[in-house]
């Protein structure tokens, strides 16, 4: 991909994910800017020759690509304070989750060329997932780098329509939490049933790990036979499985993802 300068409104941890992810492919640190009033958070970047700055407008007007990795409600002023700088030939990438590309273009008038990304922190490690639209009238080189920045961290998947862009949030901006909680918890039953806590850790890590290699290098099994060639009948996984559905796993995270849907839908109405 070509190494454009690139500068980071916001250094967070979704930054982070995506710079040191970038960083570990090879991407150059003296091409990346990140702008943070934080000095810890900036510190982090410094110590890997990220070039780190506290005015936004003035590295802003000196990069190619911007990416705003702000939160929702932050997301007026700081363009606000972008507000003189001229986007009409640089690449607007916007990471807030529930702020349209509509919206953006009424912060920021002079910003043509909006990609919206959902991308998820598993970036960090070069594992991400992330969800990109762009509408109609971006072009096509601005479109190509923003995929090929997010795929050098991960995986990319664009959808047509920018309402499914709260979908997205749900499949994969938050569900690495998901998967977190879930691990969390089997880890407090195994260390209630007399494991030590790194013991839990390392059977649940690795047979998660294992568990979705097999889904990404089996693609021609579905989930559900996936999981049935693991449960055998009036077995001990048969008799795990039936205390979910007692308890409505299924409708239960239908439930959340869908209160994840709804929270951005209502966000994008806030700010």
């Amino acid at each position: 991909m070509q190494h454009k300068s690139i500068c980071f409104i916001g250094g967070g941890n979704m930054t982070q994910a995506i710079v040191f992810g970038l960083l570990k492919q090879g991407y150059p640190a003296a091409h990346i800017t990140v702008c943070d009033h934080n000095e810890t958070k900036l510190a982090l970047f410094a110590e890997r020759g990220v070039q780190i700055s506290t005015n936004n407008e003035q590295s802003v007007k000196q990069a190619e690509v911007v990416v705003l990795a702000v939160k929702p409600q932050a997301a007026e002023a700081a363009c606000a304070a972008l507000s003189a700088v001229d986007f009409s030939d640089k690449l607007l990438i916007s990471i807030m989750a529930a702020i349209s590309s509509q919206r953006l273009t009424a912060l920021l008038p002079s910003a043509h060329n909006i990609v919206r990304v959902m991308p998820n922190t598993p970036a960090l490690v070069s594992e991400g997932m992330a969800g990109l639209f762009a509408p109609t009238n971006v072009v096509a080189e601005f479109k190509q780098f923003a995929q090929e920045l997010l795929s050098a961290v991960g995986k990319t998947c664009w959808v047509e329509q920018e309402s499914d862009m709260h979908v997205v949030t749900a499949a994969s901006g938050s569900s690495p939490a998901y998967f977190f909680l879930f691990m969390e918890a089997m880890q407090q039953a195994l260390s209630n049933m007399g494991l030590t806590e790194q013991q839990a850790r390392e059977f649940i890590q690795q047979s998660a790990l294992g568990a979705a290699k097999m889904v990404v290098e089996k693609p021609q099994f579905s989930f559900t036979t996936l999981r049935e060639n693991v449960t055998s009948k009036g077995g001990t996984t048969a008799a795990a499985l039936a205390i979910f559905e007692q308890h409505q796993l299924a409708s239960t995270v239908e439930q959340a993802m869908q209160a994840c849907v709804a929270r951005s839908q209502e966000m994008e109405k806030l700010f």
